[in-house]
This record gives C-alpha cells, sequence and structure tokens, in this order.
C-alpha cells in the first residue's frame, strides 16, 4: 500500500496544527486516566489544558517537533527532545508520538517512526506508560523492523522518573 505519508520538522508557523492535534491526543490518553483526579479532565472551555513545554520544541535546538501528513492533510505528530525517563542518558527520545485514529493500523505511524529513527544516529528511547500496552507492542515493533537497529534494551521501570516500560535501541 502506498501511503503518500510526508514526514518534516515542523515549522514555527505550523506550532497551532501540533497544538491542535496533541487535544486529540490527550483525549486519547484520558482514557488511561480514569483514576487519576485531576488529569485528563477538560477545562471550563471544552479543551484540554495546553501541554506544557510545547513552545520549546521550537526554540530548544535539543527538541524537534515532527508533523506527518498524508494528502497535504496532517494525520499525527512526534515530539522528539533528549530527556531519558532513567539514568540511562540517550541521544534521542520520543517524549509524544500520536496518529489521528482514521490513519491507525494501516502502517502510517510504523512508517513515520522509522522516518523518525532515519533522522539521527545513536541511542533512542521510546517510554511507555504502564497502562498503554498498545503503544509498547507498538515501539517493540517500529524498533525491531527498522533497519540497522542494534542493542534493544527494554526495562520496567517504578520510581519517581517513570511508571512503565523504557525501550531503548542504537539507530546507525
Amino acid at each position: 500500500m502506498s501511503l503518500d505519508l510526508v514526514v518534516s520538522r515542523a515549522r514555527a508557523d505550523e506550532a497551532p496544527i501540533i497544538a491542535n492535534l496533541m487535544q486529540f491526543y490527550i483525549h486519547d490518553f484520558s482514557a488511561l486516566w480514569f483514576d487519576r483526579a485531576g488529569e485528563g479532565e477538560l477545562e471550563p472551555d471544552g479543551r484540554f489544558a495546553d501541554y506544557p513545554l510545547l513552545e520549546t520544541y521550537w526554540s530548544d535546538p535539543s527538541r524537534q517537533p515532527w508533523l506527518f501528513r498524508i494528502g497535504g492533510r496532517p494525520v499525527g505528530f512526534a515530539l522528539v527532545n533528549d530527556v531519558a525517563h532513567s539514568e540511562t542518558p540517550v541521544d534521542r527520545a520520543v517524549a509524544e508520538f500520536f496518529v489521528v485514529r482514521k490513519h491507525r493500523r494501516r502502517g502510517v505511524g510504523l512508517a513515520a517512526a522509522h522516518a523518525l529513527f532515519g533522522t539521527a544516529w545513536g541511542v533512542w528511547e521510546a517510554a511507555v506508560v504502564r497502562r498503554n500496552r498498545e503503544a509498547l507492542a507498538f515501539w517493540r515493533h517500529a524498533a525491531a523492523t527498522y533497519p540497522g537497529v542494534r542493542d534493544i534494551v527494554e526495562e520496567d521501570h517504578a520510581d519517581s522518573m517513570w511508571d512503565g516500560a523504557i525501550l531503548r535501541f542504537r539507530v546507525g
């Protein structure tokens, strides 16, 4: 299947696109927060709270915002930085990754993840919250099927830094 997928760095004038997509992302995530008072709740205006530090993805050179498009239309995004979820340093970490529901399970997410991996060699990390089993299966598959990935390590963390799986792997 031809996806016509384009993965590109988001320009500053495209920040509102990611902010809009973030509403859908947080909506999906809110299902995992059913027992957390105050998290994943709508604000009085009917929107979720803005994603903290989103604007830093255009001002901090260690952070990268990415947009995914099919046919010129946005279908997802990724926020990539260098912040590890454990004491083990990483070169790149997938902070957030989202594909709209219409385009899931068609290879869009996998192609987008692989495109991201191709942007930087080094140690990558995908940290997955404990309840997000589907995401963990996705990241395992994405790492295992990207050519040149090696040294895949998966750890389970339940500490002050992270609660869930941390998948690390070397690209290149």
